[in-house]
Order: structure tokens, then C-alpha cells, then sequence
């Protein structure tokens, strides 16, 4: 077993930081990605809204907001401890397999819309190049994911790798 190397709390920020920027270009507010990036990293891996708020700069509403947010997105999820009314927050298990699937279900989802595209203006017609461009995306977007390999279970592959 390896030993933890020590981190700088500043050295988590600055990936914080990096995730939030990551994910921001994706449409997700900055916030919601620093409140990810944070409980991917942080020990104990289940913080309050007070440790996070602490920890990333945020204040209590936005916080609560995006924990909202990230929740809803299947992010994370809350839990409380007997004896406590402080709800804790963490990175579920397996919810980087989750927002994946429910990314291929909803790209393939607007590929049958693309597809209808198609046949209600004419496949061959000329106005129909901009759609058959998305289209032939969406064609080769699901031939790969018939041929890739199946997602890990988060605890398979936590097993595996530590």
C-alpha cells in the first residue's frame, strides 16, 4: 500500500479550479464545478455545506443552490448522521457511470430527432445538408458506442486500481 503523500491546500484549489473551469465550459456554473471538484478530493470524502463553503469560498445560498444542482445532476448525493440534523455531501459511487449513461441516452435521443430531420425535408434534398452533416456525427457517435467496451462499476474499478 502506498503512502499518502502530504498536499498543499492550496494544491487542492488549484485542481479545484481546474475541474470548475473544465466543467464551466460545459454550461455548469463555476460554483457547482468547485463544489464537485472539491468532494472528489477532499477527506473525509463526506463534508457538510459549512466545510464545503469553508474549504471552496462559497457562501451558504449559492452553496445550497448548487448543491441542488449537482444532486439533481446525480452528482451527489446527502446524508445525515444519527443524532445530527447536518446533512453531509458526497460524490456517489457511481455517478460518473450514471451522467455518462444518461449522456449516450440523450445524444442518441437527438439523433433519432436528427434522423426525423432527415426524412421530413428529404434525405436527398438540399436542404437537408446541414442535417445530414449531424446526422452522419450521430451515426458514427453510435457505431463507437455499440463497439466500446462496457463502464466499470465504480466499486470494480476502485478495487482494481488502488
Amino acid at each position: 500500500m502506498n503512502p499518502r503523500p502530504r498536499v498543499e491546500r492550496g494544491d487542492l484549489l488549484e485542481w479545484v479550479e481546474r475541474v470548475a473551469t473544465y466543467l464551466a465550459a460545459d454550461g455548469m456554473p463555476p460554483i457547482a464545478g468547485r463544489i464537485l471538484g472539491w468532494l472528489m478530493i477532499c477527506d473525509p470524502a463526506e463534508q457538510s455545506a459549512a466545510e464545503i463553503a469553508d474549504a471552496i469560498g462559497a457562501s451558504r445560498a449559492s452553496l445550497t443552490t448548487n448543491l441542488r444542482v449537482l444532486a439533481a445532476m446525480g452528482f451527489v448525493s446527502r446524508r445525515t448522521r444519527s443524532g445530527s440534523r447536518t446533512a453531509y455531501y458526497r460524490v456517489d459511487e457511481d455517478a460518473w457511470e450514471k451522467v455518462v449513461r444518461r449522456q449516450v441516452a440523450s445524444l442518441s435521443s437527438l439523433g433519432e430527432i436528427v434522423d426525423a430531420g432527415l426524412d421530413l425535408v428529404g434525405r436527398g434534398s438540399a436542404r437537408a445538408g446541414r442535417i445530414r452533416a449531424a446526422h452522419e456525427i450521430f451515426l458514427w457517435m453510435t457505431r463507437a458506442f455499440e463497439n466500446a467496451p462496457p463502464l466499470p462499476s465504480g466499486k470494480r474499478w476502485s478495487e482494481r486500481t488502488e
